[in-house]
């Protein structure tokens, strides 16, 4: 049977293997002209000459009779296509095929979608047809992205964006208005405490900073402050990875109707699920575990269907678009997720444990150590306790730069949770233009050293950890 035969045959089955045996597919016909009666057809304000019809898994009707033929079959033109058109809509105009069984999800590459008539649009507007408008409030591929994340945390919805700080920025904007108020913890991420502290400000909005442990000092806070719009920290915190106690602190906030946001990057929803312990959205660098290749930059906030709503609607607003391509790539580390963190939780436990024991290592700071101040809350509230290890060399600035610069595995690079174990000293890569006296309030000392797994052979870094610290 020739392919115009085959074309002409109507739908016709195949057979594809399935986990339950055989299933039936058809393809449908491709309807009512030839290719060349195809090309000189164009669907500028009239249906198109003929339509090609996806795979699909259901047993359908014939095409012919489901009412969508053209009557004619074909749409006559009175002045000839030339080949600037046809180079921008031949193949396309009829319909885009809809592909249902690739394996991998499809990279969606576009700013814009279309609607067929005034109707349909009404129709999308109003809620009753599912679709996209504007690249910028939506895209097919990133998409799976947030249904992916959402299930992994146990959220009612999810919303990607280029960053993580995009997250947290858009996240505090949305939710936090004019004069309002923010309760947050002293370890966190430099880049959220300089928004808070000097961008909210021009808001009119002020902050409480605690202690991660201290939830006498959080209910003295709520207290005072009735405006307080949300508690937000990290859990694991950056770079001396405290846990809060996420349960105690959502019965404090929600008895005074205050969300919780708990940025757990660090944690990663295989070993911890906040929103499960009573947090009502959870933030994510996607960048670092969660991509997990040091290969694309992207951020997540995932949550209560209402505040994550009234985030997106700020998001559509500031358009920190993620692109798809960085979506597509998001997707694809996240598939291994539970290998990588399983593999990075044991490697740095045992280094941790290696470290503690070392002589010329003053603090090691884990919290899967019983030494760790919030040991017992990160126990209870975590599967594994992440592939980060801080610690503290016995020495100066220069001498834990020697230790640095002679270990040999690791890049010397800011970031986490990637494939390739990352070493920084955070005295020089993220607080060097602060000086000494705002390193030393921050808590940031000059032989803190923070050191983020990746998914090598644990024995290999150990004796390149074992010969640097020979060499100080």
């Amino acid at each position: 049977m020739t392919s115009a035969h085959l074309l002409a045959a109507g739908p016709v089955k195949l057979r594809a293997h399935s986990l339950h045996g055989f299933r039936e597919r058809h393809v449908h016909q491709v309807i009512g002209c030839s290719n060349q009666q195809r090309n000189s057809t164009l669907r500028w304000g009239r249906k198109p000459a003929s339509k090609v019809q996806a795979i699909s898994e259901e047993v359908v009707g014939s095409v012919a009779g489901n009412g969508t033929q053209n009557g004619n079959g074909t749409v006559s033109t009175t002045v000839p296509i030339e080949q600037s058109t046809l180079s921008v809509h031949a193949g396309e105009s009829g319909g885009r095929c809809k592909v249902s069984d690739s394996l991998t999800t499809p990279i969606c590459c576009t700013s814009t979608y279309y609607f067929q008539d005034t109707a349909e649009l009404i129709a999308y507007q109003e809620g009753r047809y599912g679709s996209y408008e504007y690249g910028r409030y939506g895209n097919p591929t990133t998409r799976v992205v947030e249904e992916k994340l959402r299930e992994l945390e146990g959220a009612e919805d999810c919303l990607i964006s280029s960053s993580g700080m995009n997250s947290a920025t858009t996240m505090l904007l949305a939710l936090v208005p004019a004069g309002g108020h923010i309760i947050t913890t002293t370890d966190c991420y430099r880049r959220t405490r300089q928004f808070i502290q000097t961008v909210l400000p021009k808001m009119g909005v002020t902050a409480t900073v605690l202690d991660p442990s201290d939830m006498g000092a959080l209910e003295q806070a709520l207290e005072e402050h009735d405006n307080t719009s949300v508690y937000f920290s990290e859990s694991p915190t950056n770079p001396y990875l405290r846990c809060v106690d996420v349960p105690t602190i959502a019965r404090l906030c929600h008895a005074k109707d205050t969300p919780i946001c708990i940025d757990g990057t660090f944690a990663t929803p295989i070993n911890q699920r906040a929103i499960d312990l009573g947090a009502d959205l959870v933030l994510h660098s996607g960048t670092k575990y969660l991509a997990g290749h040091n290969d694309v930059l992207c951020g997540a906030l995932c949550g209560r269907s209402d505040l994550v709503a009234q985030v997106r609607a700020m998001h559509n607003v500031l358009g920190g678009t993620i692109d798809p391509h960085a979506a597509y790539l998001m997707l694809r580390g996240m598939k291994t997720l539970g290998l990588r963190v399983e593999h990075q939780n044991k490697t740095a436990l045992e280094i941790a444990k290696r470290l503690e024991a070392h002589p010329k290592i003053d603090r090691v700071h884990y919290p899967g150590l019983p030494s760790h101040p919030d040991h017992a809350i990160a126990k209870e509230q975590m599967k594994g306790f992440g592939g980060v290890v801080s610690f503290e060399v016995k020495g100066d600035l220069w001498t834990t730069a020697k230790f640095v610069d002679s270990v040999r595995i690791p890049y010397i690079a800011p970031s986490l949770g990637g494939v390739e174990t990352l070493i920084e000293q955070p005295t020089v890569i993220s607080y060097w233009d602060q000086g000494p006296e705002k390193r030393a309030a921050y808590g940031i000392k000059d032989n803190l050293i923070r050191y983020s797994c990746g998914i090598e052979d644990i024995e290999n870094l150990w004796d390149d950890i074992a010969q640097a610290l020979e060499k100080i």
